[in-house]
């Protein structure tokens, strides 16, 4: 598990966050020194199925979604989520894992595209395009619905005991501030979805919407999925 951890920081992004004791950058200077301590804060939150409390919270700040927008109206705004670097870190770890049992026991749906390796938008409109004109050729009408999905979470992925705590954990009592001007507001609860811009949370919608192959499966229909496109 150390040369795992030491990966995970060494191939992190060098992002710091207000709520990181140490600087980033420190930690990768210092990684050999600081090893075994990172290590076993890893493997604490691994072994106890559960993500730290303090490790759920991100900071928000909004961005102007396009320069010379009007700033007094906040949905010319996107927020950004900076979390902690050693959530992400954990977060790593934890996706390293889930996505080599997934690919091990081949669980993953074979038409979802996005977030996985070989999966981009290419081989997306490669194939849903073969399909729309193989159709054509036979004369049948092609149907194109594009929706935005939120299902729960499935657990028929043999994620059980205390992996499936640690993502109970990483997907419950969620908080976050919001900053702007210098100020932060007061703590929140986030009661849906996981922080823009973790690690996980392109994995676990790809999870949440598994089933959907089924569904559609059983009506004897093809599904193609880019992210959260069908």
């Amino acid at each position: 598990m150390p040369s795992e951890v030491h990966r995970i920081i060494l191939t992190s992004p060098v992002k710091s966050c207000s709520l990181d004791a140490v600087h980033t950058f420190l930690v990768r200077k210092y990684v050999d020194m600081l090893l075994p301590c990172l290590t076993s804060m890893v493997n604490a939150s691994l072994t106890q199925g559960r993500l730290p409390i303090s490790q759920r919270h991100p900071i928000v700040t909004l961005l102007l979604k396009k320069a010379g927008t009007d700033s007094a109206d906040m949905a010319n705004f996107r927020p950004v989520s900076n979390l902690s670097f050693m959530s992400k870190v954990v977060e790593r770890a934890v996706a390293n894992q889930l996505t080599e049992h997934l690919s091990a026991n081949n669980l993953l749906p074979c038409f979802q595209s996005a977030y996985r390796k070989k999966h981009s938008t290419e081989t997306a409109m490669v194939r849903v395009i073969s399909d729309t004109l193989m159709a054509a050729d036979e004369r049948e009408v092609t149907l194109l619905g594009m929706l935005d999905l939120l299902q729960h979470l499935q657990t028929g992925f043999g994620v059980t005991d205390v992996a499936l705590q640690w993502i109970i954990s990483f997907l419950t009592e969620l908080t976050q501030q919001i900053a702007y001007n210098s100020k932060l507001s007061s703590i929140q609860a986030v009661l849906f979805g996981v922080p823009q811009g973790s690690v996980l949370g392109p994995l676990l919608y790809v999870l949440y919407t598994a089933e959907l192959f089924h569904i559609v499966a059983r009506h004897r229909l093809r599904l193609h999925m880019y992210a959260d496109d069908c």
